[in-house]
């Protein structure tokens, strides 16, 4: 009698070879979270970058148990306004994602704030996934403090993922559905003139 798992073990082999080198080992879609202002200005730049499939706003860093617009506007949850950024590592690297976060999407030396919007739930932050976004988010930020990229100190928390929560809807891909918003006219649409700009090879 024939063994199904050895039929079904040649089948995957044979998928395989078919498919090419290299396809048992297609790295698997991962998820990054930054803080750094308002949500809409930061949304947007992610959501303009080559290899990212998905960017949702939302709420990280506090410690209530929950969390929506009204309690993170009035600081009374601890959260920041944050995005979470679900990226092809075969497309975009996480590196390539700081250096457009610290690059385009904030100001990393503003403390509290960013622009007009004062607050620590408007911090900036890197909400790390594990030992490896900590480490590359760390000696990112130790390397544009000795190359003096700034003028100012970089003030970015780099901490660990507990929870976030996804915004309301109204707050989702707000930039591409109010263009002609003056908020956005004037804070988030030259961010995006500067990722054209300063990452041509990944703006998309």
């Amino acid at each position: 009698m024939l063994n199904i798992r050895h039929i079904l073990n040649g089948f995957l082999a044979g998928l395989l070879l078919a498919l090419g080198p290299g396809a048992a080992a297609a790295p698997a879609m991962q998820t990054a979270v930054f803080a750094g202002g308002c949500f809409w200005g930061v949304d947007a730049v992610f959501k303009h970058v080559k290899g990212v499939s998905e960017v949702e706003s939302g709420y990280a860093g506090g410690g209530a148990a929950t969390a929506n617009y009204g309690q993170v506007s009035r600081g009374d949850s601890g959260h920041a306004e944050a995005v979470r950024v679900r990226f092809d590592p075969a497309q975009v690297s996480y590196r390539q994602l700081l250096q457009v976060f610290f690059g385009v999407a904030h100001d990393p030396t503003q403390l509290n704030r960013q622009g007009p919007d004062v607050g620590t739930q408007y911090r900036s932050a890197i909400f790390y996934a594990d030992a490896g976004q900590q480490k590359a988010a760390q000696d990112y930020i130790r390397e544009l403090a000795g190359a003096r990229t700034y003028s100012a100190s970089i003030v970015t928390q780099v901490v660990p993922l507990q929870q976030f929560f996804k915004a309301e809807e109204y707050h989702q891909n707000y930039l591409a559905l109010h263009p002609y918003q003056p908020y956005i006219v004037i804070h988030d649409m030259p961010k995006l003139d500067r990722l054209r700009k300063e990452f041509p090879a990944l703006y998309r």
